[in-house]
């Protein structure tokens, strides 16, 4: 067996599939992993997928005239997902979604589609509920700032959305667990930026305003609850407890 380890972004993973692809190896005796997950397999020989643009373009060239849209944009949802097998189940999608083409997408009875259609699922849920819950504080230069904490890398299917509704506004969207985040300048687009430490964070918790309004908030929610018909069980089931720590509403301050 030879395994070719890629970077956790999705250009190292399409790399890594046309490094396995290329090698003529055979489907069955090649396999895609992510670097630095600790979990080395025993006789089996470690290459490590080059980056680079051109092998990047022809794959994606590829996914567009063999299989569609549709199956690319799977496989983009999917690189976003935590889990670490994640870069070899797309290259086992993109085994069938080359042969078979744009149908692939329906294709839920195999188990290589399947568990990319899983993992697309579970990115876009993540994404769809941190739209919803997502707070927005002011800092003292008027840029608002919203700090989550997700368990796949979603931050960039929720820059859309944000840049919509707000395109006249400096804001910026900050994963702390991944250490980057969204920027967008007021009238202009938004870009990824990669900060490598908790320099951002720091700095992005004290200069905002959200001590000044957590108090409200609670006060707010207290007045309008009715204590007779609390349902704690019930409210984690709609707001579960990871998204907390990120909301004002549910805040240590005020």
């Amino acid at each position: 067996m030879t395994i070719f380890q890629c970077s956790d972004t999705l250009d190292g993973i399409l790399c890594g599939v046309y490094d396995a692809w290329m090698s003529r190896l055979g489907h069955e005796n090649v396999a895609l992993e992510l670097e630095d997950t600790g979990n080395r397999k025993l006789f089996a020989e470690y290459r490590r997928a080059e980056e680079s643009r051109e092998k990047t373009d022809k794959v994606i060239a590829a996914v567009y005239r063999k299989a569609g849209k549709q199956a690319y944009d799977m496989v983009f949802r999917a690189s976003l997902s935590r889990e670490e097998e994640k870069a070899d189940k797309i290259y086992r999608f993109l085994v069938y979604a080359l042969n078979c083409g744009p149908k692939v997408a329906d294709m839920l009875q195999i188990p290589a589609v399947y568990e990319i259609f899983r993992m697309n699922r579970n990115v876009a849920n993540e994404a769809h509920l941190l739209i919803e819950f997502a707070r927005f504080s002011e800092t003292k230069d008027r840029v608002l700032v919203s700090m989550v904490g997700p368990k796949n890398d979603v931050t960039i299917l929720m820059a859309p959305h944000f840049a919509d509704r707000m395109p006249e506004e400096n804001w910026i969207i900050y994963d702390e667990g991944r250490r980057k985040g969204i920027v967008h300048k007021a009238g202009e687009g938004w870009m990824v930026v990669r900060t490598g430490d908790d320099a951002w964070k720091e700095q992005l918790r004290k200069g905002t305003d959200q001590e000044k309004f957590a108090g409200l908030w609670k006060t707010f929610h207290r007045s309008i609850a009715i204590e007779e018909r609390r349902n704690y069980v019930c409210q984690r089931g709609h707001l579960p407890l990871r998204f907390r720590p990120y909301m004002t509403e549910f805040s240590d301050r005020g």
